[in-house]
């Protein structure tokens, strides 16, 4: 007989495995180095990726995508770069923050940092100025390659709708969720967060979900819900 935990992986997996064939690998985190990985995870909060990847590709050209390069650019030179993530200011105030850290307290050796244990570097990671739980935990599996399931706004909102999670579960809820019941795997993990970001861009809207072409309609509640509402 099946156990409860049991069950519940065979579901996640399932789901997952509806994501994949529709989507393919979706190549997660883009970067061409850790750094720009770590840039990336940054830049991205509140803001669609395409805005994030022009400013990178202005980082880039103007020669200060490197921890070396930032660490000595003027701050305003930094915020030129990346207007097209909003809040461009805060955000160069972060990237500062974190290149800062790296060069006074690793002389600039990322990898050192990111080889810490994963808890340990949580927490340093959470302690600098404008990194949140996403965004540690996005730097930690995307960059460090530790196995953390990162969550977001869009795991709330499509495991709330179906049926997993009330919508009011926190971050840390969620995460022990997932991490409870699928196996400790950097890529799975990575591919599995990736595949729910697709699902969110695309599918699953906060307002106007398009639930007819989502290819994880067969096992929603929410769509079921909506067609018996309709039908009604």
């Amino acid at each position: 007989m099946k156990t409860k935990a049991t069950k519940t992986l065979e579901k996640l997996k399932h789901i997952y495995d509806l994501m994949f064939a529709y989507f393919g690998p979706r190549n997660w985190w883009p970067g061409e180095t850790r750094f720009e990985i770590i840039v990336g995870a940054i830049l991205t909060q509140s803001v669609a990726w395409r805005n994030v990847s022009k400013a990178i590709e202005n980082l880039r050209a103007a020669g200060i995508l490197t921890l070396e390069a930032m660490y000595k650019a003027p701050i305003e030179e930094i915020e030129k770069h990346i207007v097209p993530t909003l809040y461009w200011r805060m955000k160069a105030k972060k990237l500062r923050a974190f290149v800062n850290h790296i060069m006074d307290n690793y002389h600039g050796d990322l990898d050192k940092f990111l080889q810490k244990d994963k808890e340990e570097l949580r927490r340093e990671l959470l302690s600098l100025y404008g990194i949140g739980p996403e965004t540690a935990d996005s730097i930690i599996l995307y960059a460090a390659e530790q196995p953390v399931f990162v969550v977001d706004a869009y795991t709330r909102r499509i495991f709330h709708r179906l049926g997993f999670f009330e919508e009011s579960v926190s971050y840390d809820e969620m995460q022990q969720f997932f991490m409870k019941h699928i196996p400790p795997d950097v890529r799975y993990y990575n591919e599995y967060h990736a595949l729910i970001v697709g699902i969110g861009n695309r599918f699953c809207s906060n307002k106007k979900p398009d639930c007819g072409n989502c290819p994880i309609q067969s096992v929603c509640r929410f769509k079921q819900r909506n067609k018996v509402e309709n039908e009604g």
